[in-house]
């Protein structure tokens, strides 16, 4: 080439066209070995048209060949060493070679390959080549690329603007304008790749100024609205793609670096008030800190204001600006912070007069909090403190007149930063209550009254405590410019019917009047408390409930608006806290009080009940907190239905459903509503701090604490432990009283302790724990006084975390502590307790009952005066509650009681009414649950239905009516409790152990129910219970002891027909309880013959003939003799034969009459003794019914087998001739009875045989007649009688035909057996037979006469006999009829019947 040089380079184009790709890799990096390159030759050289264009030496220069930087390289070096020779070669291939350079830039270079890298670096440089000494053209061919729609060729471009911004500053300097004006359109560029680029290129601009050329401030908005974007990083959609938080990172190092490194950026202070920049304030505060550091600017800021640009913010704008971000200091990466800061080194460039207090308070704001414990609202009154004490510091109305004005200016620029805005609010109202000039104050109010977004509720409330704030100084002219807005053209209505207001709407105008009424809330809660107390009532009060009421047609509508109920409430309660805390508080007596809570009662109940939607209640409920506190006190209706409606309107509101999502509001708006109920009910509480106030308090509460609905049970005793608490926090104790309802209390928390919610059950702990502290407090006690008991009541919370109710009643029985309840009360803590019985909670009525036996075993003791009215109690609790467990709980509180009270508890069942509901009933069965309090109460029931007399006799009303017995009411009683106790099968060893006296007592009182009505009013209740159609206990005296009686003995025990024992006629004829007695309960006998021979000597007739009965059926059996009874029972009954009753004499006998069938034996040694008593008996004179005789002559039937010959024959004349009367007795009982004695007494005839036969024969007519007598027993009897008296007859074949024929089972031919009858006599003795036969009148026998023929009829019989003579009663007796009166029916006397009947058989009847 040096010898030759055209040759090898016109060699390099065949060369480049053949190999291609050798060339691409090699041909650069030959070239930049060539030393003449760098000559002016070798330009020349490489430039000239016979050399290839150096776009093909430069086109492969792909990033992925690893040569390429060396070819950059070597092409670089062409680039320079052709412009410092002054080529022109250039021009010609300049724009082939920027269009071939270009996109090398445009190509991303790899980071990870550095060659890449060093390849893009070498690129850029060309371009820095070329711009040097073509700039106009380079610029020409780069800025069109700027509006390129690809991504690339834009950020490629971008960088190439940097590179020959920083790299050409001399070329450049001239094209700044346009170059600033080409920028427009990336700025407005979207893509964050694009940004970042921009923002590179807006650094060099800066360093190389060109911030400063007009046109500059567009670059610097641009890289702050950077700063700007939000900092939440975002994920891009693409990997490629650069996610805007990096974008703000470099913008905000970027601006930071400009501030540091670049001269006169002051025009920073541009971007700080403005809001759209308000998340670029954190690096714009840093970066104006650091300026500050300087000082010079700031000072000649303040001092020069002209020298600099005539828009940067004033101080007024910068001091506002910074104060209102400075509310929200940790909003935004700590904007408020740095914001504050930034105030702290302008002091001296606010106001010189700042320098010392700004030194000394700014640092200890921006220490103050950390983010954690920030509270807002003391923040802001911080930050208003030190604004108020810079504005003291300066001094200067005239300033402060240009700051306040500045605040209104930037007030609008806050819509959207609603707390930004509402703290800026109340700098102005500050500032404007330290402006002297009160013009100016009235003109700003006026004007923020008319600029204020009413329909905004953080508007509202600015507005309105800046009005409260500035009335700290201008009172009156506050509440002048509220009542002249008032009345300006904002109220004023159209006369239309169709238009309610020309120039606002009805929503509108409600938003105004809710401010206003707002605004009146807190001038009284800031003014001076000694210039608004007398313009509360006169003028506040009087304008708001002007606002509020609107009248339409002169009627006043309540508006249904809810921003304007909510201002009223929060107005009103501001009000009365201005009151409160009035330093005259104590003597303001505020008229109208009980008229604002009655509206708060009203708001409060036009809440609907299904949900909470709104803050109404809450607000009206903290309004009432401090309407309460004032004087005067509430009257007790307006206390009342104050409590009622709060409890009512937030305890019944329905829960929250955990299942269905809610919005986080509605938690914590049911929260703050039940935390105002309790400020509520503590502030009704604080009024009356007594244990009166204490049980009024909560008998409104009682009902929702005892609620069937969980929710409301949980809300209700939620409350109740705070008020408790509350109440023992502020109990202060000064002399010792009694805490008279602490058993009350107790006893309606401690069964909750048990509910089936556990956080009731938690609570329930706490308010028991409470109360228990509170009476040792008035026990004298001081309130840090700890007890170990109460104390260990805490240790039993953990417990109740079961849900398994065996702990939970244990855990209970633990938290009724006895002894810490005043004997006093014990009394009401059981009243309280048996109420929570009927608890909709089993769990809790459950507790109840194990607290209340637990409470009876511990102190039931002093409680034996209360024992009826706990009877009482139980009683209806058992009627109104009808569950198993409650009733087995009351047995067990009744058993508990008569443990400790017998007498009194017996005493208080029995005076229950009759009869006996089956609650009584089931509380007398509990009384038999032990053996021993059995016992005892068995005895005392005995001994009470023995006292008293079991009936009294009254005369009927009506005339010749007998006397009546009434039945007494407590042996009635006694007695429906004996059976009640004995029916419970756990009874039965008590029973057995008293079993004599239990068996004799019912036995006796069973017949003393004989004829004996009900008391009147018992009588009367039966009717109703069966009119009502209703099956209660019977109430007959005898229906109860009659099961009694049956089940006082062993198994086995029992009548027979025990209805013949109880029949007062019926003694003799049932098979009686004594016989039974002696089969199944022999060696129980002696005691119960023991005990009841006493009653023998008793004084009612009923006794002593149950007693006698009984002791009759004994002898009946031979029990009686081995259990060596016999002698006694047998004298007993011998003395019974001189009774006044004719029913003793009578089953006297009866027993004596036994002895024969029970002890046969003992009959030949008593015999003397028992016939003497059966011959008194039938000799007894006061037996008019013949009772005793016939029982006599039954029972000597008996005797007659066992007594010894000797013993009857001394008195068997007597008892033939005794008892030959009663053959024709009329009582067929006598008949039968004394014709069998008669048979008997003939076997003993032997020895008196001539005497005997002769009443035989005076009764041998009587006995054949009776053969037919209409009474087979007597018939019967009859026959036996003949039969026996044959062989005395001394007639053989008469004897043998009455044993033929007189057989109990053969029939009788009545006629036939008459005639052989009359044969017999007259053939065997005629003499004696015929002198039996009357003769007629005064003439002796009439002469015998042959038998006349069977076919003769008998001559009728007197007229007299047949009188009687009833159709059926005599049978037909073969041609002959016999007289009908010899039958014994109806005989005038038995003497002229005997007559009449001999008369007709002297007549030949026969």
């Amino acid at each position: 080439w040096l010898v030759v040089p055209s040759l090898p380079l016109r060699g390099l184009l065949p060369w480049h066209q053949g190999k291609r790709q050798l060339l691409g890799v090699s041909k650069l990096c030959l070239l930049w070995k060539m030393d003449f390159a760098a000559t002016a030759v070798g330009s020349q050289l490489l430039l000239s048209p016979a050399v290839p264009p150096l776009t093909i030496l430069c086109g492969p220069l792909e990033p992925k060949c690893s040569p390429g930087s060396l070819s950059a390289q070597s092409l670089c070096q062409i680039l320079e060493a052709s412009v410092n020779i002054g080529s022109r070669s250039l021009d010609v291939q300049l724009d082939p070679l920027l269009g071939t350079l270009h996109p090398q830039i445009c190509a991303p270079a790899d980071p990870s390959v550095p060659l890449t890298v060093k390849n893009h670096t070498e690129v850029l440089r060309c371009f820095t080549v070329l711009a040097c000494s073509f700039p106009d053209r380079v610029l020409a061919f780069l800025l069109p690329k700027l509006e390129s729609s690809n991504e690339r060729t834009r950020v490629g471009t971008l960088l190439i603007m940097r590179q020959i911004i920083n790299s050409a500053p001399s070329q450049m300097e001239i094209k700044k304008p346009f170059i600033l004006s080409s920028m427009k359109l990336p700025l407005q560029d979207s893509n964050n790749k694009v940004k970042r680029a921009v923002v590179q290129v807006i650094s060099a601009m800066a360093h190389h100024g060109y911030l400063e050329q007009p046109g500059g401030e567009a670059m610097l908005e641009f890289l702050v609205r950077q700063c700007a974007l939000p900092s939440e990083p975002v994920s891009p959609l693409d990997a490629d793609d650069l996610a805007s938080d990096s974008v703000r990172s470099i913008s905000v190092n970027t601006l930071f670096l400009l501030s540091t490194t670049v001269d006169r950026m002051n025009n920073v202070s541009l971007f700080v008030t403005p809001i759209q920049f308000t998340n670029a304030l954190t690096p714009l505060c840093k970066s104006l800190m650091y300026l500050a550091t300087k000082k010079l600017f700031f000072i000649l800021f303040f001092f020069f204001p002209f020298l600099f640009v005539a828009n940067l913010p004033s101080p007024y704008a910068l001091t506002t600006r910074l104060l209102v971000v400075s509310s929200q200091p940790y909003a935004g990466e700590c904007r408020g912070a740095a914001a504050l800061r930034l105030l702290g080194v302008l002091h001296y460039s606010i106001h010189p007069a700042l320098d010392l207090l700004w030194n000394k308070k700014v640092p200890l704001l921006v220490e103050h909090n950390t983010e954690s414990s920030l509270c807002q609202k003391e923040w802001e009154e911080e930050l208003l403190l030190f604004l108020q004490e810079t504005l003291a510091a300066v001094s200067d109305n005239t300033w402060i007149c240009h700051f306040v004005t500045e605040m209104c200016r930037q007030l609008n620029s806050y819509n959207g930063f609603v707390l930004e805005k509402n703290f800026l609010y109340k700098c102005i109202g500050t500032t404007l209550g330290a402006c002297a000039s009160k013009d100016l104050v009235q003109k700003h109010l006026q004007e923020l009254l008319e600029t204020a977004r009413y329909h905004e509720e953080a508007e509202r409330e600015g507005l309105a405590s800046c009005f409260g704030i500035c009335a700290i100084n201008h009172l009156e002219e506050t509440l002048a410019k509220l009542e002249d807005f008032v009345r300006s053209d904002v109220f004023k209505k159209s006369v239309g019917l169709f238009s309610i207001f020309k120039d606002r709407s009805d929503n509108e105008v409600e938003k105004i009047k809710s401010t206003l009424i707002l605004c009146y809330g807190y001038v009284a809660v800031y003014a001076p408390k000694e210039l608004v107390l007398s313009r509360i009532e006169a003028d506040i009060l009087k304008n708001i409930f002007q606002y509020f009421n609107t009248k339409v047609l002169g009627i006043k509508v309540e508006t249904k608006d809810l921003t304007l109920k909510l201002c009223l409430i929060r107005s009103i309660c501001m009000i009365s806290q201005a009151i409160y805390n009035g330093v005259k508080c104590g003597d303001f007596i505020f008229s109208r009080k009980a008229e604002l809570v009655a509206q708060m009662v009203e708001f409060i109940k036009a809440e609907p009940l299904e949900a909470m939607r709104t803050p109404v209640r809450q607000r009206a409920m903290i309004t009432c907190t401090y309407l309460v506190i004032l004087e005067p006190h509430l009257s007790d209706p307006d206390r009342t239905e104050l409590m009622d409606t709060c409890l009512a309107g937030v305890l019944a509101l329905p829960p929250l459903e955990p299942g269905r999502e809610r919005e986080e509001s509605s938690d914590m708006l049911y929260g703050d509503t039940i935390s105002a109920l309790k400020d509520l009910l503590k502030s009704l509480l604080q009024r009356n701090l007594t244990p009166h106030g204490l049980q009024d308090m909560f008998a409104h509460l009682g009902p929702w604490i005892k609620s069937n609905k969980e929710h409301e049970r949980q809300r209700a005793v939620e409350v109740s432990a705070a008020l408790l608490d509350f109440y023992l926090s502020k109990l202060n104790v000064s002399t010792v009283i009694p805490f008279y309802n602490l058993g009350v209390l107790i006893a309606l928390f401690s069964p909750r302790c048990s509910d089936s919610l556990a956080s009731v059950r938690q609570h329930a702990v706490d308010c028991v724990y409470c109360l228990l502290y509170i009476q040792l407090c008035y026990e004298g006690f001081a309130r840090d006084h700890r007890d170990e008991m109460v104390e260990g009541l805490k240790a039993l919370k953990k417990g109740l975390e079961e849900p398994d109710f065996t702990v939970l009643f244990h855990t209970c029985n633990n938290i009724v502590i006895g002894k810490r309840v005043p004997p006093d009360q014990l009394m009401s803590l059981l009243l309280a307790m048996f109420e929570g019985l009927a608890d909709p909670d089993k769990n809790c009525s459950r507790a109840a009952t194990v607290m209340i036996n637990s409470l009876l075993k511990e102190r039931g003791g002093v409680l034996q005066e209360k024992v009826p009215d706990i009877m009482s109690i139980i009683h209806s609790k058992l009627e109104e509650v009808d569950e198993e467990h409650i009733r087995k709980a009351a047995q067990q509180t009744v058993y508990i009681l008569a443990s400790q009270h017998k007498s009194v508890v017996v005493s208080s069942l029995l005076g229950s009414a009759l009869p006996f509901d089956s609650h009584t009933c089931a509380m007398w069965r509990s009384l038999a649950t032990e053996p021993a309090l059995t016992s005892q109460i068995l005895e005392q029931l005995l001994e009470k239905v023995n006292r008293d007399v079991p009936y009294k006799e009254s005369k009927g009303f009506l005339l010749g009516s007998g006397a009546e017995r009434i039945a007494t009411p407590l042996p009635l009683a006694a007695t429906c409790a004996l059976y009640e106790i004995m029916s419970a099968p756990e009874s039965g060893a008590a029973v057995l152990g008293l079993y004599p006296p239990l068996f004799v007592t019912l036995l006796l009182r069973v017949s003393c129910t004989v004829g004996v009505q009900l008391p009147k009013n018992l009588q009367s209740r039966e009717r109703r219970s069966s009119s009502h159609g209703l099956a209660p206990r019977s109430l007959h005296p005898c229906s109860p002891w009659r099961p009694s009686l049956l089940r006082t003995g062993p198994e086995g025990v029992g009548l027979a027909d025990p209805e013949g024992l109880f029949r007062p006629e019926g003694f003799g004829d049932s098979v009686t309880l004594g016989s039974a007695m002696a089969r199944h309960a022999g060696p129980r006998l002696p005691l119960i013959v023991k005990n009841l021979i006493p009653t023998l000597s008793s004084v009612f007739d009923s006794q002593r003939i149950t007693s006698t009965a009984f002791l009759a059926e004994l002898l009946s059996s031979n029990v009686v003799n081995d259990l060596m009874l016999l002698e006694t029972v047998m004298d007993n009954m011998t003395g019974r034969q001189k009774d006044a009753c004719t029913l003793v004499r009578m089953l006297a006998l009866r027993g004596l009459g036994n002895i024969a069938s029970g002890s046969p034996e003992k009959v030949r040694k008593h015999g003397a003794k028992l016939l003497a008593s059966m011959v008194n008996g039938m000799d007894d004179k006061d037996d008019p019914h013949n009772l005793v005789a016939l029982e006599a002559m039954s029972s000597l039937s008996k005797l007659l087998d066992h007594v010894e010959e000797r013993d009857i024959q001394s008195m068997l004349l007597h008892i033939a001739i005794r008892i030959r009367p009663f053959f024709d007795s009329e009582q067929p009982d006598l008949r039968q009875s004394s014709i069998m004695l008669f048979g008997n007494l003939s076997r003993f005839s032997e020895g008196n045989c001539e005497v005997f036969f002769e009443q035989i024969l005076n009764g041998l007519v009587t006995l054949l007649l009776h053969l037919q007598d209409p009474k087979p027993e007597v018939v019967k009897a009859c026959k036996f009688a003949l039969r026996m008296c044959g062989p005395s007859m001394g007639c053989e074949g008469l004897c043998d035909m009455f044993l033929n024929h007189l057989r109990e089972e053969r029939s009788l031919h009545y006629g036939e057996f008459m005639n052989n009858v009359c044969k017999h006599l007259v053939s065997s003795r005629p003499g004696p037979w015929h002198r039996r036969c009357p003769r007629g009148s005064g003439q002796g026998p009439a002469p015998a006469r042959p038998p006349r023929p069977r076919a003769q009829v008998c001559p009728q019989p007197p007229l007299e006999l047949r009188a009687g003579v009833l159709p059926g009663d005599i049978p037909t007796l073969g041609a002959r009829t016999p007289p009908p009166g010899l039958l014994g029916i109806k005989h005038r006397t038995a003497r002229a019947n005997k007559k009449k009947i001999s008369l007709w058989f002297a007549k030949g009847g026969w």
